[in-house]
């Protein structure tokens, strides 16, 4: 049996190059559930795995895509039977382990969730790990007291997939979102998520002398990082959260600990490769309940296997705008 995948490759000189092909069955890897996959999704680190690898990728060749839904196949997991529809995100699948860019996957059952009830195969690579992201950094700012009542919540990076999802789930929440944005383009695309303010990119984007300004922010989801979380921390309410979930500008933090010991302000790691289970299921639960499903239509753009190595170039170069949805069967 056959299916297809796209197929990531290094050649003798280090360059990598990726095309669909089709591939036996048996070259599988050796996990105790198939899925015969029906969606998979766009990141960040897809367009690295995609592409120069980032040093996420560790053996050639190899199948990226690190999040995937569909139905189980086969199962020697007790868990799993065949027909369950599953989501699978993060585990460094897509990385260590051959991901969802092909029609069929083989994985470990204890990185699986059940698909929520309301969610479609195709809703849940809507959300991804982009949208699980956004949903646990949602959750971790409400359980270090974040209300609606509170004030402005920030979201930075708005446009791309994780601060497109925070921007709708917050304003279903009754927040009042403020959007960050480098691009015009995107204003009335935030506007139409939810976001209640547009804040230019530039008008965060640097540090200043100063280790404190206006208390302007009850919360923040952050997917920036560098000098631009350095200058938020400083914009932070008494007692308020930040929510840090990317470093598209940079893993350099250059700030001063004057936000944290003035202000009493939190800095809150989120990560979504390793969350253990009940974390998942109670995040996915959420997103099944608190994401509007129009508003996810929204920020939908389907692609197929063969368009995947240029939207993964599009993807590291900041050109891709919401969410990917990755038809592979198409």
């Amino acid at each position: 049996m056959t299916f297809k995948a796209l197929i990531v490759d290094k050649d003798e000189d280090g360059k990598t190059h990726a095309s669909v092909q089709e591939i036996e069955e048996t070259r599988l890897p050796d996990g105790n559930v198939t899925v015969a996959v029906e969606y998979s999704t766009l990141n960040y680190k897809d367009g690295l795995c995609i592409g120069p690898g980032g040093g996420l990728v560790k053996t050639y060749p190899h199948v990226p895509g690190i999040d995937f839904a569909g139905t189980v196949e086969e199962s020697s997991d007790d868990w799993y039977k065949p027909g369950d529809k599953v989501v699978l995100t993060g585990w460094r699948v897509g990385e260590v382990w051959w991901g969802g860019y092909a029609q069929k996957a083989c994985v470990k059952g204890e990185w699986l969730v059940p698909l929520p009830d309301g969610l479609t195969t195709r809703n849940a690579m809507a959300i991804g790990t982009a949208g699980f992201t956004a949903m646990l950094a949602v959750m971790a700012l409400e359980e270090h007291g974040l209300t609606p009542e509170n004030g402005p919540v920030l979201v930075t990076g708005a446009a791309g997939g994780v601060g497109s999802v925070a921007t709708a789930i917050l304003s279903n929440l009754d927040y009042e979102v403020a959007a960050v944005t480098g691009r015009e383009s995107t204003w009335e695309y935030l506007k139409s998520l939810g976001a209640s303010r547009i804040v230019p990119r530039d008008d965060v984007a640097e540090t200043v002398k100063r280790p404190l300004e206006a208390e302007t922010w009850a919360g923040c989801v952050d997917a920036v990082g560098g000098a631009m979380l350095a200058r938020v921390l400083g914009q932070m309410k008494y007692g308020a959260s930040v929510a840090a979930v990317g470093l598209a500008g940079g893993a350099a933090l250059p700030a001063t600990v004057i936000p944290f010991l003035l202000r009493g302000v939190n800095l809150l790691g989120i990560d979504s490769v390793m969350k253990p289970y009940d974390a998942r299921l109670r995040a996915w639960e959420r997103l099944a309940r608190d994401l509007p499903m129009e508003k996810l239509e929204k920020i939908i753009q389907p692609a197929t296997l063969e368009d995947l190595p240029k939207l993964g170039a599009d993807i590291l170069k900041g050109q891709v705008k919401g969410r990917v949805v990755v038809d592979v069967n198409a």
